[in-house]
């Protein structure tokens, strides 16, 4: 579990296959040396669990699963990622609940300079944009942040001076692609409401068709 904070960058140093995982070296000093065998560490917002560490990098092994979901089958070397250990809970919890497991890719659609921060606004499929509301939580490459717009075709959020000078958020331009994980307790909230609803699809699965009217047909006010 995570909270969307950002520790530092890292920067890949290695991409190596190995059969069915695709082994990720990172360079990452600020947080290596306390990093343990079996550590969780978002990637970019992309829960990994850590093979090898030294005093300077650590290594994950990539799922073929996560290289087809997620952004991380796009990197090089030198690519910078953004880092996050996992939580603890001895302390207070900032950001918002993530669980690192990412719900898909968004791609930069227009970014808006306003002074010291910007306006960024996103594309994604229909699956990503019903699960993101506004004034709700959205993780963008690992970073918790707050939906300002939240359309049918596109989702915006503003990013402060500390996130853009301290992420690589900063860096990013028109086309680039993020990863994206919606607000969790929201998924369930969702599914459950339409599992209430009766909405199922040919296949068995859950309708994505939940909205304002359906939940006032059934007496939602």
């Amino acid at each position: 579990m995570f909270t969307g904070l950002i520790e530092t960058v890292g920067t890949v140093v290695t991409i190596t296959p190995l059969g069915d995982v695709t082994e990720l070296s990172i360079y990452a000093p600020a947080i290596a040396p306390e990093l343990r065998h079996g550590d969780s560490v978002a990637i970019s917002g992309a829960c990994q669990t850590v093979t090898f560490m030294d005093a300077n990098s650590f290594r994950v092994q990539m799922m073929p699963e996560t290289l087809a979901r997620t952004k991380l089958g796009g990197l090089r070397t030198g690519s910078l990622v953004n880092l996050e250990r996992a939580m603890r809970l001895d302390t207070r919890i900032d950001g918002h609940l993530v669980a690192g497991h990412v719900d898909g890719v968004a791609e930069v659609a227009k970014i808006e300079a306003l002074n010291d921060t910007r306006k960024i606004y996103f594309t994604a499929d229909e699956h990503l944009l019903g699960g993101i509301v506004e004034k709700g939580s959205v993780t963008v490459d690992g970073v918790s942040l707050t939906v300002i717009d939240a359309e049918a075709e596109f989702f915006s959020v503003g990013v402060i001076p500390t996130t853009l000078a301290e992420t690589t958020i900063g860096a990013l331009r028109t086309g680039d692609r993020v990863n994206i994980e919606t607000d969790m307790i929201g998924k369930y909230v969702k599914k459950f409401v339409e599992a209430a609803l009766g909405e199922k699809k040919e296949s068995g699965k859950m309708k994505n068709s939940l909205t304002w009217d359906k939940l006032s047909e059934y007496g939602w006010n």
